[in-house]
C-alpha cells in the first residue's frame, strides 16, 4: 500500500545558480578510479551547492572510524569542498551509520529522507531510493531493524574492527541475494509510492539513486522521476558515472568531464 511521507523542506538561497546531485559512488580502499574522479569533481565543479543523495561510502561502520586512513582522506576531500560550495548528504542503505559527528568533520549538512527541495521557483523531491522499493519485503525488513536507534546504539557499542567484518558480511550476503534472483524479480522503486510521495510534498518530480538503473520517466502526466547513475570505474565493469545538473532552465545528464567544465 503506498503510503504518503511528509518531506523536510529546504530552500535555496536566491545566490544558487548550478545545483549537482550524485549518489551510489560506493567510495572504498579498493575503488582509486572511483574516489580520485569523486576528488577532483568536487574540487572543479562549478555548482554552488552538491547534494549526495546516499551510498557515498561502500560502507561506514560508525564516526568513530573517521581518523583510520581511508575515512579521514574521504573527510579530508569533504572539509576541502565544503570551503569552496555547500555539501548536502543523505544517508544511503550502505552509509546509514553517518552520523552528525562526521557530518561535522566533514562541513556537509545533513538531509532528512526525503527533502523537498525548493530551488528556481519550483519544488523538487529528494530521496535516496531505497525506502521506495517497498516490495523487496525481505530488504525492508532488515532496512527496519539497522535503522532503529536500539540496533544503531548496540552495533556502535561493538569494536570498529568487529563492525567493519559485520559490514563485509552484510555485503557478501547482498551479493549473494542480488546474485540469486533472476532479472524479472529485480525490485524498482515503487510508482504508487513514488507518487504519493510526490502529492504529500507537492511536487512534480523525484530525483533519487539506489536501483542502479539511472534515467528519466514519465510516472503520470503530471510527474516525473530521474534516477541518478552509480559510478562504477574500478574493477573492470562497464565505467559508468554522471551528475545530474539542476539550473534554471531544466535539468541535464552530465559526464563527468562535462560536469567539470568551467562556468
Amino acid at each position: 500500500m503506498a503510503t504518503a511521507v511528509e518531506p523536510r523542506e529546504l530552500a535555496a538561497p536566491p545566490a544558487w545558480s548550478t545545483i549537482d546531485f550524485i549518489s551510489d559512488l560506493h567510495l572504498a580502499e579498493d575503488t582509486p578510479r572511483a574516489f580520485d574522479a569523486w576528488r577532483d569533481y568536487l574540487v572543479s565543479t562549478p555548482a554552488d551547492a552538491v547534494f549526495i543523495l546516499g551510498d557515498l561510502f561502500e560502507a561506514w561502520v560508525g564516526d568513530d572510524a573517521r581518523d583510520a586512513e581511508f575515512e579521514a582522506r574521504c573527510i579530508a576531500v569533504l572539509r576541502a569542498a565544503s570551503a569552496r560550495r555547500w555539501l548536502g548528504f543523505m544517508v544511503g542503505n550502505r552509509d546509514f551509520l553517518f552520523g552528525r559527528d562526521a557530518l561535522e568533520a566533514a562541513g556537509m549538512n545533513g538531509l532528512a529522507d526525503p527533502t523537498l527541495l525548493i530551488a528556481f521557483g519550483q519544488r523538487m523531491l529528494l530521496s535516496h531510493g531505497d525506502a521506495l522499493c517497498i516490495d523487496d519485503v525481505a530488504y525492508q525488513q532488515v532496512r527496519r531493524t539497522v535503522r532503529h536507534p536500539a540496533w544503531q546504539a548496540a552495533a556502535l557499542a561493538r569494536p570498529i574492527a568487529e563492525r567493519r567484518a559485520m559490514a563485509r558480511a552484510m555485503r557478501t550476503e547482498s551479493e549473494r541475494y542480488q546474485a540469486g534472483r533472476p532479472p524479472s524479480q529485480w525490485f524498482d522503486a515503487d510508482r504508487a509510492t513514488m507518487l504519493a510521495w510526490l502529492a504529500a510534498a507537492r511536487a512534480p518530480a523525484l530525483i533519487h539513486g539506489h536501483t542502479h538503473r539511472p534515467g528519466d520517466e514519465d510516472l503520470d502526466a503530471a510527474h516525473r522521476r530521474h534516477v541518478l547513475s552509480d559510478w562504477s570505474l574500478d574493477h573492470g565493469a562497464p565505467e559508468r558515472a554522471e551528475v545530474l545538473r539542476w539550473q534554471a532552465g531544466g535539468l541535464s545528464r552530465l559526464p563527468l568531464a562535462q560536469a567539470s567544465a568551467p562556468r
